[in-house]
């Protein structure tokens, strides 16, 4: 079933918690990248413009890593919600794998990029690449071997962030999984929109206590919790109506 009818948007803005569970490892981890990779070698402008080489072959190995992996239920269940509600759910996401695209999900809005596509430094143009290194890459459109990865860095502009912006006069509901707010604040987010819901693995208080509801579990099982309160949520209205 699909589009039942009812205006209120669910903006859901999904982070790394989600993807840990199909192997994709997180930056923040005991075990994640930052123990091999510092932020300011290979995620900030600074780092690219001091060595451009050892940040594409870091973005090359994440691509290819990405390639083996599976989407897991968190993903499967995002990307059947969307589809039987897609005219209300608004689909944002920190990660820059494509989980949730591999799982069936639409307009998926990737706030800082993706890893499977390129970006010409001429011209802006993004192509896609898929798992492949960027090595030898040419833009199809203007042919100019000026390429980069399509990930935003630290020290540059996420023009997607303009999503956030109409989150906060748009949203009815807002509902965050598997991020810890440390790169986008999402307890401010929370604290204006009346419904929301928090699900990590982790209980954070400085972060749950502007959250209406929150579950403490991992994604893949968390995620039946969440749906449920979603679709009781937009259901709700045409009971009321």
């Amino acid at each position: 079933m699909k589009d039942r009818k009812t205006t209120r948007k669910v903006y859901i803005l999904s982070g790394a918690g989600i993807s840990a569970e199909s192997g994709i490892k997180t930056f923040r981890d005991n075990d994640g990248l930052w123990e091999n990779y510092s932020v300011e070698e290979v995620c900030s402008v600074q780092g690219w413009e001091r060595d451009r080489q050892k940040v594409s072959d870091f973005y090359d190995a994440r691509r290819a890593d990405l390639e083996d992996k599976e989407p897991n239920r968190a993903h499967y269940a995002l990307a059947e919600l969307k589809s039987k509600y897609s005219n209300n759910i608004v689909m944002l996401t920190q990660n820059v794998d494509n989980m949730l695209e591999r799982a069936g999900c639409d307009e998926v809005i990737h706030l800082h990029g993706t890893l499977t596509d390129l970006r010409c430094e001429n011209c802006k143009n993004e192509f896609n690449v898929g798992y492949a290194s960027q090595k030898g890459k040419q833009c199809p459109k203007c042919h100019s071997d000026k390429v980069r990865h399509n990930v935003v860095m630290f020290g540059e502009d996420a023009p997607k962030y303009a999503f956030l912006t109409a989150l906060c006069k748009q949203a009815d509901m807002l509902v965050v999984l598997g991020t810890s707010g440390q790169v986008i604040d999402t307890a401010s987010l929370a604290k204006l929109i009346e419904n929301s819901i928090v699900s990590n693995l982790e209980s954070d208080p400085s972060i749950d206590q502007y959250f209406k509801t929150c579950i403490h579990e991992p994604a893949s099982t968390g995620v039946d919790k969440v749906t449920a309160l979603i679709e009781e949520y937009l259901i709700l209205e045409n009971q009321v109506g």
